[in-house]
């Protein structure tokens, strides 16, 4: 059997990472399965059903912002382990004697050392190969893909709900940056849901804490 995985949320500002394993006939798939990115919201939440009914295994992993602000680690060491985690569902899953390989997105500029660190992850001698752009290029790792990128999209909606909206999540986003911005000048701090260790974080409370000096000159 095939199996791809791939994650969403690397790079936002705000909550979790997560990384999702599909196990599955590539064949079964929806034919215009793809990288997450190119299909419209809404196709991508009926994609993701399609997938599940088609495939033996679906698993996600979360990778929550408290992990993603450790210090002792870095988003690349983060996504192997988001992968892993992910991957390790999928693998403990099916028998023993089932026989595994498939694709994974590398998340790292060095696809090979990508492959060989998720590889020294998991448990037993998986066959696996990491590539750039596999998303696109391999349908099993679209489908993951497209789970792990309906998983964060639900994840955000889950953040705007408490927060009110708080945009896409990643940096470049005005409506993000102004929620951020907007929650630290009201309450001082970062919201829960916010990366500290991101820049954009910093920025905002930089900002907030020089319009409080300017306050008093």
């Amino acid at each position: 059997m095939r199996f791809g995985v791939d994650e969403a949320g690397k790079g936002p500002v705000l909550g979790s990472m997560f990384a999702a394993a599909v196990l599955a006939d590539p064949g079964a798939l929806p034919e215009d399965v793809d990288d997450s990115k190119d299909i419209p919201p809404d196709r991508r939440g009926e994609m993701a059903e399609e997938i599940r009914e088609v495939a033996d295994q679906v698993a996600v992993a979360e990778i929550p912002v408290w992990e993603i602000d450790d210090e002792e680690t870095d988003m690349n060491t983060l996504t192997v382990e988001a992968h892993a985690r992910a991957l390790s569902k999928v693998v403990n899953a099916v028998d023993d004697d089932t026989e595994l390989s498939g694709y994974v997105d590398a998340g790292d500029t060095n696809a090979v050392r990508f492959g060989q660190r998720l590889r020294d992850r998991l448990d037993g001698d998986i066959d696996l190969r990491a590539e750039h752009e596999a998303d696109a290029t391999h349908p099993i790792v679209g489908a993951a893909s497209v789970i792990a990128k309906v998983a964060r999209d639900a994840h955000v909606r889950a953040l705007s709900a408490k927060y009110g909206d708080v945009g896409s999540g990643y940096p470049s986003d005005p409506t993000t940056r102004a929620f951020l911005q907007a929650h630290v000048e009201t309450y001082d701090e970062l919201p829960d849901c916010a990366r500290a260790s991101w820049q954009t974080s910093k920025d905002a409370l930089a900002a907030a804490a020089q319009a409080s000096l300017d306050a008093f000159e």
